[in-house]
C-alpha cells in the first residue's frame, strides 16, 4: 500500500467517527449552555460543605453533568474549596465532574452505545463519593481546623462592617440575575463558543487517534492483554497521565473497542484518562494534602477497575455485540440530519482554528501555561 492508500483509509475511518459524532456533541452543548444559564454558583458552593457522606454525595451528582474538563474544573473547585467546600466534596468534585459530562454522555451514546453509557456516569459518580468519603474519614481533623479557619477568615471583615451580618441581608445586597431569556442566550454562546474552544482542540485529536487505531492498530496488539486485570491495568497506565477531557477520550475508546479491546478495559481508560493528569495531581497535592492525592488516584483506578469487571459480566451475562450496539446508535437519526449536524461542527471548527490563528498571530511571543495544563 501506498502512502494515499494509508491516508484515504485513515480519512475514511475519520469521516465516519466525525459523522457519529457530530449530532450527539451538539447536543451535548445545547444542554451544557442549558446547565449554565439555570444554575448558580453561589448556591452550588453553600451545598458542598461539611464532611461524611451527604456533602461528597451532593458534590458528586452536581459535578457529574457539568460538561468541564480535567483542567477546566481546577479553578472551579479551588473556588468551592475557598467559598467553604470541605476536602471530601471536592476532591469528590474535582473527579465526577471531569469523568463524564452532558456532552459526554450524548457522546457515548453515538459512539460506545447504550451500555458503556450507562454505566460511565454511574461509575464516575460512584468513584466521586468513593474519594470524598475516604478524605472525609482520613483527615477529619484537619479538614475541621480549616473550616473553622475559614470561617474566622470569613467573620472577620464583618466584624468591621465592610459586609453585612446576615445571609438574608448578604443576598439582598447580591445583583439582581439578568431575565432568563438573556441567560439562555448567553449560556448558549458560551457553550458554542467558550467550552467548544476548550474542548475543540482535544475533541480533533481524540478523532484522529481513534481513526488511526480503527484504521491501522492490529487487533492482536491490543487483544492479547485479554479483558481482566492486566488489559485494565496498561488502560489505567495510559490514561492516568494524560490530559484528555471526557467528549475527547469517546471517540478514542471508540476506536479501541472496534479494535477489540474489552469495554470493561475502555471504561478504565474512559475513568482514568479526564479525572487524572499532571497537573490536576499536582493542584490535588499542594491543595488537600499528599495524603487526599494518593485517596485520590486509588478511588479513580480502584473503582474504574471495579466497574470494569463489572462491565465485562453484564456484556457477558447479556450476549451484548458491541460492534451492533455501536451500528444501532449510529442509525438512529437520519442520514440529513447527521450531515447537516457534521457540517455545523466543521463550520464550528473552522471558526475555532481561525480564531486561533488570529490570536497567535497577535500574540506571537505569548508565553506558555503557569500550570502545565494548556
Amino acid at each position: 500500500m501506498t502512502y494515499l492508500d494509508y491516508f484515504s483509509q485513515w480519512l475514511s475511518a475519520f469521516w465516519h467517527l466525525w459523522l457519529d459524532a457530530a449530532p450527539w456533541l451538539l447536543l451535548g452543548l445545547v444542554v451544557a449552555g442549558l446547565m449554565q444559564a439555570l444554575l448558580d454558583a453561589n448556591r452550588l458552593a453553600r451545598h458542598l460543605g461539611g464532611e461524611g457522606l451527604w456533602p461528597s454525595v451532593k458534590a458528586a451528582l452536581l459535578g457529574a453533568p457539568l460538561p468541564l474538563c480535567s483542567c477546566g474544573v481546577i479553578p472551579a473547585a479551588l473556588g468551592l474549596r475557598r467559598s467553604g467546600a470541605s476536602r471530601g466534596s471536592t476532591a469528590s468534585f474535582l473527579i465526577a465532574t471531569p469523568e463524564t459530562g452532558v456532552d459526554s454522555i450524548a457522546l457515548s451514546y453515538a459512539l460506545l452505545g447504550p451500555l458503556l453509557t450507562i454505566v460511565r456516569p454511574v461509575a464516575a459518580i460512584v468513584s466521586a463519593i468513593t474519594a470524598g468519603v475516604l478524605t472525609s474519614v482520613s483527615e477529619p481533623r484537619a479538614a475541621s481546623s480549616l473550616s473553622a479557619s475559614a470561617v474566622a477568615t470569613d467573620t472577620a471583615p464583618r466584624a468591621s462592617g465592610s459586609a453585612c451580618c446576615s445571609s438574608a441581608g448578604c443576598e439582598a445586597r447580591q445583583p439582581a440575575r439578568p431575565p432568563l431569556t438573556r441567560r439562555l442566550l448567553a449560556g448558549q454562546r458560551s457553550a458554542f463558543g467558550e467550552l467548544f474552544g476548550d474542548l475543540a482542540g482535544w475533541l480533533l485529536v481524540g478523532l484522529a487517534l481513534a481513526a488511526a487505531v480503527t484504521a491501522f492498530l492490529p487487533e492482536s496488539f491490543l487483544t492479547r492483554f485479554g479483558d481482566g486485570l492486566p488489559a485494565m491495568l496498561v488502560m489505567a497506565l495510559i490514561g492516568v497521565p494524560m490530559y484528555i477531557c471526557a467528549s475527547a477520550s469517546t471517540p478514542l475508546a471508540a476506536g479501541l473497542l472496534l479494535a477489540g479491546v474489552s469495554p470493561g478495559a475502555v471504561l478504565v481508560f474512559l475513568l482514568a484518562g479526564p479525572a487524572t493528569n499532571i497537573a490536576t495531581l499536582g493542584i490535588v497535592r499542594r491543595e488537600l494534602g499528599t495524603r487526599t492525592l494518593g485517596i485520590y488516584l486509588a478511588s479513580v483506578i480502584g473503582v474504574a477497575i471495579a466497574f470494569g469487571y463489572l462491565t465485562n459480566a453484564l456484556a457477558g451475562v447479556w450476549d451484548l455485540d458491541v460492534q451492533a450496539e455501536l451500528a444501532a446508535s449510529g442509525e438512529l437519526l437520519p442520514d440529513w440530519l447527521t450531515l447537516v449536524a457534521a457540517a455545523i461542527l466543521a463550520a464550528l471548527t473552522l471558526g475555532w482554528f481561525g480564531r486561533a490563528w488570529l490570536a497567535t498571530r497577535r500574540r506571537p511571543a505569548a508565553a506558555g501555561c503557569d500550570d502545565g495544563c494548556c
